[in-house]
């Protein structure tokens, strides 16, 4: 009797989760009519920031088994088992820079996982330019882009999990600024099946942002994705995912990726990214080295064709304790 009571449970929290969800997409549908393509702000919110993800053209919310999890798809989260933390370092063109750092640890007293993760996009000196002077006055001007973010995730039966992630965001142009918040959720539904996973997720869900009179939009992003292991051995392990993406100020975009694991401590990415502006192929490879008997450490690199602005490399470094 009580297994048929929690069985009931779980079926009815899940499909719990899956209404919410639909809600919000429901809802973001709104701000989709209302934003146009390119005018959504604080886009350095869409920035991908795993190289390993990156690697496999961020096809990647499927999959979402570490500490990245807390930006591809917060669910995901309740794959690690012990606590991590990781560190991403992005070389843009122009000089800018992209920097992001998270922990997160297993939360038994609320039967979940819990991160906090922070965002920083820098662009260094900015040549302030004006009609009179377009060449630029001499003179210079700073920005500074932040998030803030705490995740929450729990699995909700054996096979379905739930994530959420609040976002307190601030952008920052010499005297002015801008303060929001967002929201994301995300659900992974694990088949059992050679790793078939099926995963949905809503990103930067929430109010508009002001600079100064002008108010702008966040770039909401609606995300489906799948998962799937055609090669499962002792020694080698492939994955194929594939991703769509409905963006408030895009068309829909599509990623497909995959993973290869070599004794499960060396890994090589190759994906394609279809329907974006400026970029497509990406590649990259991974290493894990353990340190004694309870210490990971996993070093990642992505090499992403950034199209007329030169290719863009992301380095990852994470550790699980």
């Amino acid at each position: 009797m009580s297994c048929k009571v929690k069985s009931s449970a779980g079926k009815w929290t899940v499909l719990l989760s899956f209404a919410i969800l639909a809600v919000l997409v429901s809802l973001s549908g709104q701000a989709f009519g209302q934003a146009k393509v390119g005018t959504a702000g604080a886009k350095f919110l869409d920035i991908g920031i795993s190289a390993r993800a990156m690697g496999m053209s961020e096809a990647y919310s499927a999959i979402a088994n570490d500490i990245s999890a807390v930006y591809y798809n917060p669910a995901g989260l309740t794959q690690i088992y012990s606590r991590e933390a990781m560190f991403t370092h992005i070389d843009y063109p122009a000089d800018i820079n992209y920097e992001f750092a998270a922990v997160a640890f297993p939360w038994e007293a609320a039967s979940g996982v819990i991160a906090f993760s922070f965002y920083n996009l820098r662009p260094g000196e900015i040549p302030l330019t004006t009609y009179a002077n377009p060449e630029g006055t001499g003179e210079m001007f700073f920005a500074n882009d932040y998030a803030i973010t705490i995740t929450y995730a729990r699995s909700l039966t054996e096979h379905f999990s739930l994530g959420t992630t609040f976002k307190a965001i601030g952008q920052y142009y010499d005297n002015e600024s801008a303060t929001g918040w967002a929201a994301d959720v995300g659900t992974i539904y694990d088949t059992g099946y050679r790793g078939f996973k099926i995963a949905m997720s809503i990103m930067n869900f929430g109010p508009d942002m002001k600079m100064i009179t002008q108010e702008y939009p966040l770039p909401i992003n609606f995300k489906f994705g799948s998962s799937f292991n055609f090669i499962e051995s002792p020694d080698h392990l492939a994955t194929f995912a594939l991703e769509g993406a409905h963006p408030s100020d895009n068309l829909e975009q599509y990623n497909a990726g995959i993973e290869y694991w070599f004794h499960d401590k060396f890994s090589l990415r190759v994906g394609n990214r279809f329907n974006y502006d400026t970029d497509g192929f990406t590649a990259g490879a991974g290493m894990k080295m353990p340190f004694g008997e309870t210490v990971e450490m996993r070093i990642d690199y992505s090499y992403q064709d950034f199209g007329f602005l030169r290719e863009v490399h992301r380095f990852s470094l994470a550790m699980a304790f």
